[in-house]
């Protein structure tokens, strides 16, 4: 590697050497020769004079790119399309005549553009599943431990660690659905000319609009897709990117979600993210455990969620049926939205397979703020003892108040329970309501949700994806 030049962080400390591929120049142009080979067989199989040897010799040069003739050329014609048809046509010199023949650039610019998110999204959607079903894993175990739930970041009502997990598995459930939805309604561009309206081939057909409409369809099923979009200016609408990396957004707000709430519980010391043997948390404080990777989701799913406006501006600002404005934007905003989610995701999977929970913290926590939450409880005891239920509510506020002073002015333990042991309009003595202090009393259906939810939503979607799993993170420096 030289140390001269700038390098993208996205392919040298974050994105797998899978998603790189994907966007990689070879991927590109090997894409493009299977373009220019499904074209010739289209064209070949509707009349035109195209021979089987002519598309022989096509297949045989697919995958040997002479990448130093395309160079050589552009730098003469300063064009990467041409460059690369000429350069086949130097490995294919019976074929060379039939190459590219009556498309545009955008035949296979966009067509490959199109794949290439594509397999992206596949690959994007293989490690979501696997982030849902390692979070599956976490809930069901541990769905039963009680933990303070907060609201505002206040102690409020407990819930259980598990319940918690399934806020942010539904989430990611949410995203999946959206990935789905936007894979399956990608089409290619097809092969439509300079302007979308297919005059090239009105030429070469002599005009027989019936064999012109079987164009496209034929290309899109020898690439592997249903259909092209039915109208097009010389590109594909570039809506179809926005809608893309908008997906992408969405699944980096889940993450930056997660990865918040998995910072403010290391620093209560209830949950941390995995932490290696020799791994160095502070230059100064070698005590720390700083919560590195869980920051640094926050910090790429920011990057993937400005990235997102790329797209929306680019396809607000397109003229008719096309200018050339996207390209250069094009060329960054969608590989790097690849690159980042890429990233993110093994970082997800990588902190939910390694979360240590402390259950001792835990319940100290919990049990510190739980007399408050007991008071409703306790309350209602009193009554059925003969109390009156608008004193006693009364009683039970001034002593909160006095217990509350009592931890945060004095710094004490919260006495709440002997206050209320210690008042006559309580008939119950301090044993008596230490036995109403099971943290379990407190959670309501959490456990009973996490079942519900794990069984009847999540089993499914892994079920339907069971192929997929399996996968583990190697996350780099």
């Amino acid at each position: 590697m030289s140390n001269d030049r700038y390098v993208s962080p996205l392919s040298e400390r974050y994105a797998s050497r899978e998603m790189q591929y994907i966007f990689s120049p070879d991927k590109k142009f090997k894409t493009w020769r299977k373009l220019w080979i499904a074209l010739a067989e289209t064209e070949k199989e509707l009349g035109l004079p195209i021979t089987q040897e002519q598309i022989d010799e096509l297949k045989a040069h697919a995958e040997d790119i002479n990448y130093e003739v395309a160079k050589e050329r552009e730098k003469v014609v300063r064009h990467d399309v041409m460059s690369h048809v000429y350069a086949y046509g130097v490995q294919c010199p019976k074929a060379k005549g039939i190459i590219h023949l009556g498309a545009t650039s955008c035949y296979v610019g966009d067509n490959t553009d199109v794949i290439v998110m594509s397999e992206a999204l596949k690959l994007v959607k293989k490690k979501l599943v696997n982030v849902i079903a390692e979070l599956a894993k976490f809930a069901e175990e541990q769905k039963n431990q009680p933990t303070l739930a907060f609201t505002h970041f206040q102690p409020a009502q407990p819930t259980t660690v598990g319940k918690r997990a399934t806020l942010w598995m539904q989430e990611f459930q949410m995203d999946l659905e959206d990935l789905e939805y936007v894979l399956g309604s990608l089409k290619l561009l097809g092969s439509k000319g300079t302007t979308g309206t297919q005059a090239s081939f009105l030429e070469l057909f002599d005009g027989d609009h019936e064999t012109i409409d079987k164009i496209d369809p034929m290309i899109a099923e020898k690439m592997g897709f249903e259909a092209c979009y039915p109208v097009s200016g010389q590109t594909y609408s570039r809506k179809v990117d926005t809608r893309v990396l908008n997906v992408l957004a969405g699944i980096a707000a889940s993450a930056h979600k997660f990865s918040n709430d998995i910072r403010l519980l290391q620093h209560l010391k209830e949950i941390e993210e995995p932490f290696e043997k020799s791994q160095i948390g502070s230059s100064a404080m070698a005590y720390k455990r700083n919560p590195m990777r869980s920051e640094r989701i926050a910090s790429l799913s920011r990057y993937v969620m400005i990235d997102a406006l790329n797209p929306a501006i680019t396809s607000a600002v397109q003229w008719f049926e096309r200018t050339l404005d996207d390209s250069a934007n094009k060329r960054l905003s969608i590989p790097e939205g690849f690159l980042a989610i890429d990233g993110i995701l093994d970082l997800c999977l990588n902190v939910v397979d390694g979360l240590v929970v402390y259950p001792k913290v835990i319940e100290k926590r919990l049990m510190a703020e739980l007399p408050f939450m007991a008071t409703e409880n306790i309350m209602m005891d009193a009554v059925k003892a003969g109390g009156d239920r608008q004193e006693l509510h009364e009683r039970i506020r001034e002593l909160s108040m006095e217990a509350g002073r009592n931890v945060k002015e004095k710094g004490l333990e919260n006495n709440l329970l002997e206050l209320i042991a210690a008042d006559e309009a309580f008939p119950m003595t301090l044993e008596d309501l230490e036995k109403t202090m099971d943290p379990l009393k407190y959670v309501g259906r959490s456990s009973e949700q996490v079942d519900a939810y794990l069984t009847q939503v999540i089993a499914p979607i892994l079920k339907e994806n069971e192929e997929l799993l399996g996968v583990k993170a190697k996350i780099e420096v």
